[in-house]
């Protein structure tokens, strides 16, 4: 006796025209259905939000979730405050990007350490044959903002404001993500080892890594923070462990910046 109602029929018949589609055509809808998505996430959230309290996280959990609110309590130890960022994919790199540009405005010291390797990586992507003409331009504006934050007269809201420019914001970004793919491609012996699905390390930067909007994991942290000489830590959150994991890249170093992260986002933290 089959128990296939009106509702199942019409999935059905759904799931027909999608596996009927032509593959151009099922593109353009999941394209059609991603910009959808992300128009919403835009209205909705900024590029990068206020600095506020830690106790805040809790109001974005039920009241009985133990788990996290237990955990934002142990949170609350260790952070003053968390600066959200827009859950588009891109969270990952909006939130290190600001972090560490923070960092370098109220650290001078550490400006060359991270200012001498960014230099260098316009001459490394066209090493490895990226377009020169392209690549130009996102690296030139990179760098104005990187240089930005060694000028005594800039503010940390000058900073929150670059940050909240889609334009400024998405070149950024944009950069950051060539950086990662040319720190992974370059040492690709190393990173082939935690490429999945039998892609090679190219496919992988070209596919998980170059475009906007794709989540980051560990692979990208660490491609990251070598090709800047960054110093991070991430705070695991999540309900799969009872207590917070914390893992600092690279390994036994002192933070310059902390990032909090829940299942597919980062935020940034900051420290009392």
């Amino acid at each position: 006796m089959s128990d296939a109602g009106p509702e199942h029929s019409a999935f059905r018949k759904e799931q027909d025209v999608i596996s009927n589609m032509e593959n151009q055509k099922f593109d353009e809808a999941v394209q059609s259905m991603q910009s959808e998505i992300q128009e919403n996430i835009a209205q909705n959230s900024p590029l990068l939000g206020d600095d506020q309290h830690i106790s805040e996280l809790s109001k974005e959990y039920a009241a009985d979730d133990e788990s996290y609110q237990e955990k934002i309590k142990t949170l609350g130890e260790s952070y003053s405050s968390v600066r959200k960022t827009r859950g588009d994919g891109n969270c990952f790199f909006r939130a290190f990007g600001f972090g560490y540009l923070e960092h370098l405005m109220k650290n001078k010291d550490d400006f060359p350490k991270f200012h001498e390797p960014a230099s260098k990586t316009f001459q490394q992507l066209k090493d490895l044959n990226y377009p020169e003409f392209t690549v130009e331009d996102f690296f030139e504006q990179f760098m104005t903002t990187v240089k930005s934050v060694s000028d005594p007269d800039t503010k940390l809201d000058d900073l929150v404001q670059l940050f909240r420019d889609d334009a400024v914001s998405n070149y950024f970004i944009v950069y950051l993500r060539l950086i990662t793919s040319c720190q992974m491609q370059t040492l690709a012996d190393f990173y082939q080892n935690f490429v999945d699905n039998g892609k090679t390390v190219v496919e992988f930067c070209k596919t998980e890594v170059e475009p906007m909007y794709r989540e980051s994991d560990h692979m990208h942290i660490i491609a990251l923070t070598t090709a800047l000489n960054a110093r991070i830590r991430v705070v695991y959150m999540d309900h799969s462990n009872k207590k917070l994991l914390l893992h600092d890249f690279p390994e036994g170093c002192k933070p310059a910046i902390h990032l909090l992260y829940r299942p597919g986002h980062y935020d940034l933290l900051y420290p009392k």
